[in-house]
């Protein structure tokens, strides 16, 4: 039978199928539920051993092409693409912990990252211990325990730019056999690769930098390859014990890419956080200017945070590549391209000079969002931490008057022309208060 003997609807279904073989330079986008096998013993080999694709969900070829692209770019052996960043951390930590567990973690993260956590894993019965004092080895020691699966933290934190000093972090982590996670969204690969300095496993954010211009979801989660099952098994059983039905442990076929493959074989596919490949397309077409978008932010944003560090409505100034931060020695021995592009600064005005920064803005956009090839701004004190306590926020640097910026590509000329603009109206109603009479001799 041809498709030209078939009737309409037939035809409809299948004169578009090509199984000629095509070579595209650029990534070709596999928009496909399902892949069809050649034969009975093809669909059951792939049932049998997981080699090749046959459903998206646990396998595509153009979400493969990414994560050999993003795990070559933080020198990892291997990377799992999932549908969000925060995908990318549930799955990293579950692919490390499980109940009665324990996990420890800087507080100074993600508030859905926290909040996962402390609401949701919590209730699977894994515990959190938060470290408030990252740069102490010590701090890190102490909050371990016998049951403790996973050290994690930011490389570059949001909000107050805390530096982790990864290699000390992770070297505690060794001598418990315990992996350190690190998010590495707001640094990416381009600024510093944390398995370099003894990370076990990266997750990403893949929606923010890596993909770069604000219009996809997209996590990914890298591993170094090295998982050690004499070293590492009392703390992973799940990797060297055998499986149901007496299969291999995962340890045993997949040697030090253990986690990896426990992440895309046991975690991603059956919690259903596999990305779109169109998703997956867009990421990693992103991903190919990723250094060239990052250098161009991380001069901007020196540039801008200088020139706000300047200014008399500034009260401070919280960006790494300053001098006066107290990290910036720290990031001197693990960023070398530049200090990133997002960091917050405080108003002297307060909750009402951040209201009038916010809604004067016109080069930079209000909107909860980072890594974006245009300039943002955002309100943490309202918005993200709004809840957190006013002690908490203290303790990140959130004051009323601060203002989370992620700075773009754009000519910083305009930048600065826009900041200027708003920070003069401040720098008004600043002086108008200051001219206000009080107590008695306003009566």
């Amino acid at each position: 039978m041809t498709v030209e003997t078939t009737g309409f609807a037939t035809r409809a279904v299948h004169a578009a199928r090509n199984q000629g073989t095509a070579s595209s330079r650029a990534m070709p986008i596999y928009l496909t539920a399902g892949f069809e096998f050649d034969d009975f013993d093809h669909a059951a080999g792939h049932f049998g051993t997981g080699a090749g694709f046959g459903y998206t969900r646990t396998g595509n070829p153009t979400v493969h092409a990414v994560e050999r692209q993003l795990a070559a770019l933080e020198g990892g052996a291997d990377a799992v693409l999932v549908a969000s960043g925060q995908a990318a951390v549930v799955t990293a930590f579950l692919t490390v912990a499980g109940a009665g567990d324990h996990i420890v973690s800087s507080t100074h993260i993600y508030e859905g990252t926290r909040g996962l956590l402390l609401d949701n894993l919590a209730r699977l019965g894994i515990e959190t211990t938060f470290i408030d004092e990252i740069g102490d080895p010590e701090a890190w020691r102490a909050a371990i325990r016998p049951n403790t699966r996973a050290l994690f933290a930011e490389s570059i934190a949001n909000a107050r730019n805390d530096i982790l000093d990864i290699a000390a972090v992770s070297a505690v982590g060794d001598e418990f056999a315990v992996p350190l996670i690190v998010d590495n969204t707001l640094a990416t690969p381009y600024l510093v690769r944390p398995l370099e300095h003894g990370a076990s496993i990266v997750v990403h954010s893949a929606s923010k930098f890596l993909a770069g211009h604000g219009s996809v979801l997209g996590g990914v989660i890298i591993d170094d390859g090295r998982f050690d099952a004499t070293a590492a098994g009392h703390n992973a059983p799940h990797l060297v014990l055998p499986g149901r039905g007496g299969l291999a442990s995962v340890a045993a076929r997949h040697g030090g890419r253990a986690r990896i493959a426990y992440a895309r074989e046991s975690v991603a596919p059956r919690f259903g956080a596999s990305p779109s490949p169109l998703n997956a397309f867009l990421i990693g077409q992103g991903a190919e200017t990723l250094g060239l978008r990052v250098e161009r932010q991380s001069l901007n944003a020196l540039e801008v945070a200088r020139w706000l560090s300047a200014h008399d409505a500034v009260e401070s100034v919280d960006y790494v590549g300053l001098e006066t931060h107290p990290d910036h020695a720290l990031s001197a021995r693990y960023l070398h391209n530049g200090h990133g592009s997002i960091f917050t600064f405080t108003l002297r005005g307060g909750l009402d000079a951040a209201r009038t920064f916010v809604e004067g803005v016109s080069v930079f956009t209000h909107m909860t969002h980072i890594g974006d090839v245009r300039s943002l701004v955002l309100h943490p004190g309202t918005t993200s931490h709004a809840h957190r306590t006013e002690d908490e926020r203290a303790v990140l640097g959130v004051r009323p008057g601060t203002l989370r910026l992620s700075i773009g590509i754009e000519d910083v000329a305009d930048l600065l022309a826009d900041l200027d603009r708003v920070l003069s109206v401040v720098d008004r109603t600043l002086d108008h208060a200051d001219l206000e009479p009080v107590g008695e001799a306003a009566a």
